[in-house]
């Protein structure tokens, strides 16, 4: 058991009169491209036309909302490799809190641009996320902030699952939800909305064979390490979390890998056909559909696409290697 209340519907109707004054719904789009690519009925969830450019910051918004005065006095430490990071910043920002973010020493640019211009202070450290994690967490308990973990934080899950209720008032009639894991927040949300409205929507996480962390946790059912050798830096954790995981065991339908080519391709398709900026963690559940057509062939999918930060040096290489 963890030490976490696991969140529920109501948590997540709560979240979203929380975030409802500071962000708005995203857009839902069909794309005939996408449909004859795929065989599908597709529909893609834009959460990429986020102020920080992905669905996390959601989560974010929620839980800085409800900090007591004296956590909002000492401040939030986080580590991310960019878009909780950017999350986390954009709400302390809105509430006036002072943020510090916790980053790999090769971080996006493109995210640590953003998070300095929200007014965040950036601390680099180690090769990957957990390596920033760890060094986060020791420093939080030093200096006494208010340590924000990207996963085990009900208000983060509460938060970024009001994009799922967007998704099925808007279109009921939804067969199949296809969402990418890093840690796992946006597909624990999604399937305890889903779950609550319908439990016969099928909610599928996708993850990178090249960081297979939380796909082995939640085959395994106990937290498992891996290697991060993903472009992918959304889906980069070496270590799952165990509040999604928990989440997952009880509510995920499956969970699928893709491979970094198909990401590379799912990614480039994404930017050609719905003309929007999207990063490889945006396209994986792209990736993951055009992976396996005909599970898909006919009934009526929705992806996540989360993540439109992406760099120019990753956009120069995803079209040479193409070339």
């Amino acid at each position: 058991m963890t030490p976490w209340a696991v969140p529920d519907f109501a948590d997540v109707l709560a979240a979203r009169s929380r975030i409802a004054p500071y962000l708005r719904p995203t857009a839902l789009y069909q794309y005939p491209a996408l449909d004859e690519l795929t065989g599908a009925r597709m529909q893609v969830k834009h959460e990429n036309h986020q102020p920080v450019g992905a669905f996390k910051v959601r989560g974010g918004v929620n839980l800085v909302s409800q900090l007591n005065p004296d956590e909002r006095r000492r401040g939030v430490s986080t580590a991310s490799t960019g878009n909780h990071g950017q999350s986390i910043a954009y709400a302390a920002r809105l509430f006036g809190v002072h943020a510090t973010v916790f980053m790999p020493a090769q971080a996006n640019p493109v995210k640590v641009g953003s998070m300095r211009a929200l007014g965040a202070q950036i601390v680099f450290h180690g090769n990957d996320f957990d390596d920033a994690r760890e060094r986060c967490e020791q420093v939080s308990a030093e200096d006494g902030k208010r340590y924000v973990h990207s996963g085990n934080e009900p208000d983060l899950i509460a938060g970024v699952a009001t994009y799922a209720l967007e998704i099925l008032e808007e279109r009921p009639d939804t067969d199949v939800i296809v969402v990418p894991i890093g840690g796992g927040s946006g597909a624990a949300g999604t399937s305890i909305v889903a779950k609550s409205v319908r439990s016969a929507i099928e909610v599928i996480g996708v993850q990178s064979l090249a960081a297979p962390a939380a796909f082995k946790s939640w085959r395994a059912g106990r937290l498992v390490e891996d290697t991060t050798g993903t472009m992918a830096e959304g889906l980069a954790t070496r270590t799952a979390f165990e509040l999604p995981q928990q989440v997952l065991r009880d509510l995920l339908d499956d969970f699928v890998l893709v491979s970094e080519e198909a990401l590379a391709q799912a990614t480039r398709l994404m930017i050609e056909k719905t003309r929007n900026l999207v990063e490889p963690a945006g396209a994986a559940a792209l990736a993951a559909v055009l992976a396996d057509p005909d599970r898909f062939k006919g009934r009526n999918v929705v992806i996540i696409c989360s993540g439109g930060n992406i760099s120019p040096a990753q956009l120069t290489a995803l079209w040479q290697a193409s070339s």
